[in-house]
C-alpha cells in the first residue's frame, strides 16, 4: 500500500478507518534502527512521513478495489506546528490520524495530527498529488 519497503514501513498497524479518515499506531519511533534517525535521534519533523504513510494507506483503503493504487507525492505543507524537538524519546505508541479534507481525482488535501496519549507532537495539512492512472494498471 505504500512505496516503502522494510524498514520504511514506519506504521505497526491500522486502528480505524472510513472514507475520509484514518486512524493508524505506531511503535518504529522507539526503534534504534529506524531509518529516519539522524546521529541516534529521531526529530518530531519526521512525523510527517508517518502521517504521509498513513494518508498513503487511507488512499489504497478507500479506493477502487479493482485497480491498483496510484503514487502519491507530497506536494505541500501548511500550517505544520510541532510541539516537541524528538520523537525517540517518547515512552507511549505513536497515534497517527489523517482525515481527507478535499478533493479532486489527483489532488487531495488531508489534515493530520501525531500523538501519543491525549499530547499532540506535531499537526499540519499536505497536499497531495496522485500520478496519472496507467493504460491496463
Amino acid at each position: 500500500m505504500i512505496p516503502h519497503a522494510g524498514a520504511m514501513h514506519l506504521l505497526d498497524g491500522v486502528l480505524s478507518w472510513d472514507a475520509d479518515r484514518i486512524r493508524c499506531l505506531s511503535r518504529s519511533h522507539r526503534d534504534r534502527q529506524n531509518p529516519l534517525r539522524m546521529d541516534g535521534r529521531l526529530s518530531a519533523l519526521c512525523g510527517i512521513e508517518y502521517a504521509a504513510q498513513a494518508m498513503a494507506i487511507h488512499g489504497a483503503l478507500a479506493g477502487n478495489v479493482a485497480t491498483r493504487p496510484r503514487l502519491g507525492y507530497l506536494a505541500s505543507l501548511r500550517e505544520v506546528r510541532c510541539s516537541r524537538p524528538l520523537l525517540d524519546d517518547l515512552e507511549g505508541d505513536l497515534i497517527v490520524e489523517a482525515e481527507r479534507m478535499m478533493g479532486e481525482e489527483s489532488h487531495l488535501i488531508y489534515g493530520f495530527e501525531v500523538r501519543v496519549g491525549d499530547v499532540e507532537v506535531l499537526r499540519g495539512r499536505a497536499a497531495v498529488v496522485l500520478e496519472a492512472s496507467r493504460a491496463g494498471s
